[in-house]
């Protein structure tokens, strides 16, 4: 019997961590991803058309996966799989029918154009847009934004952030980013976009087990497959430069019966992995069971008074500040709203410091300061050059 790692410590122990990463082309991220482009795309054609942003969420999406039959040096799609888009959203404004499913449509093929590098957009998987019109009371609350007042929230809901990540969530994030960057790509084509990263540390060591879908027409034979599996490994733990790490890829192929993670196109999308909205990463693209962290799917929810969103924003934000001013060596947040409330006057703000350094006075100015600029946080979440991606860093 092998021997298992078991490790009992207390509720106290900051030694032992485990986190992961889903990367671009998981059929959760591609999900997680499209329902979000499609609300900023949603936003831009509002503001473009009538000059403010109208009620929709765009939060649900299903993607079910079709067949394929990979082989060495090039196999084929034998199912396309279909991604069907969900939601609510404003048809119809000022006389004008709005075309959301077109958007809709249109925001996803563009995303997986880009981001699939070996998706072929016209064979290999199927869009179909099922977004309806939204609910008066939940449009009724939205529709105050267009007042220059306060939106009110939309749910009763809350919201969870901290800073700083850990030098274990840092390196997941940073081996994700570097198997799907460019460069990564441009030197070992047959890496694919699906990438999904687990770390675990223990008292003694750093563990990274990654999954990667290997694009089947760069691999000659189960030999050439091997070897290519160990470039990668080799590669990773070069860049990652820690000490007393091990680094773990595809640990379910069998050689011996040449059952290896072989895709055409780079992503288990293609041949039985489904995905579905909210599954995937939280906001700062990790999954996190050692953090604080909502399970509300941020992705598609509008970001004017959908505390959902929001909030989740709002937390990971405002721990940061409280770091970055040195008021806290760490800081946890949580943040919660009452339905038709504005949205800058929540029930509860909870703020949980490690070292603090500041008196409780200047930390309540901040986050006062941080309340205040709720109604427009809008701008900044569907602004890509502003996004809040920088805050994961």
């Amino acid at each position: 019997m092998a021997v298992c790692n078991i490790i009992i410590g207390s509720l106290t122990d900051e030694n032992i961590e485990m986190a992961e990463r889903k990367g671009a082309g998981h059929p959760d991220t591609i999900c997680d991803q499209i329902a979000e482009q499609i609300s900023v795309d949603l936003c831009k054609y509002y503001l473009q058309e009538f000059g403010t942003i109208m009620h929709h969420n765009t939060d649900k999406a299903l993607l079910i996966a079709g067949q394929s039959k990979p082989d060495f040096k090039g196999g084929k799609i034998i199912k396309p799989f279909s991604l069907i888009l969900a939601g609510r959203a404003t048809h119809k404004a000022e006389g004008k029918i709005i075309p959301v499913d077109e958007i809709a449509v249109e925001t996803a093929k563009k995303w997986l154009r880009k981001n699939i590098r070996q998706l072929d957009i016209t064979s290999d998987v199927q869009v179909f847009s099922k977004i309806g019109v939204g609910s008066g009371d939940l449009a009724g609350l939205f529709s105050r934004f267009g007042k220059s007042v306060v939106p009110l929230a939309n749910d009763t809901s809350f919201g969870a952030g901290y800073y700083p990540m850990s030098n274990l969530e840092k390196s997941i994030v940073k081996i994700e980013e570097l198997l799907n960057s460019k460069s990564t790509k441009n030197l070992f084509p047959y890496i694919g976009e699906d990438i999904k990263v687990m770390g675990v540390k223990d008292n003694t060591r750093n563990y990274f087990t990654i999954a990667i879908a290997v694009v089947d027409k760069y691999v000659a034979d189960l030999n050439d497959y091997i070897s290519k599996i160990k470039q990668v490994k080799e590669f990773v733990h070069a860049d990652l430069l820690l000490t007393d790490t091990d680094v773990f890829i595809n640990t379910a192929d069998d050689y011996g019966s040449g059952s290896i993670y072989l895709t055409v196109n780079g992503t288990s999308a293609e041949n039985g992995d489904d995905g579905q909205v909210g599954r995937g990463n939280r906001l700062n693209g990790l999954i996190t069971p050692y953090r604080p962290m909502s399970l509300e799917a941020v992705s598609g929810k509008n970001p004017v008074n959908h505390v959902g969103k929001i909030y989740n924003y709002f937390a990971m934000d405002l721990s940061r500040a409280i770091v970055e001013n040195q008021f806290a060596e760490a800081a946890d947040v949580f943040i919660v709203s009452q339905i038709a409330k504005p949205i800058n006057e929540p029930q509860l703000v909870h703020v949980k410091l490690k070292n603090r350094s500041a008196d409780k006075n200047r930390i309540e100015d901040l986050v006062q300061q941080k309340l205040n600029s709720l109604s427009g946080y809008w701008e900044i979440i569907i602004d890509h050059k502003r996004h809040f991606d920088n805050l994961i860093q």
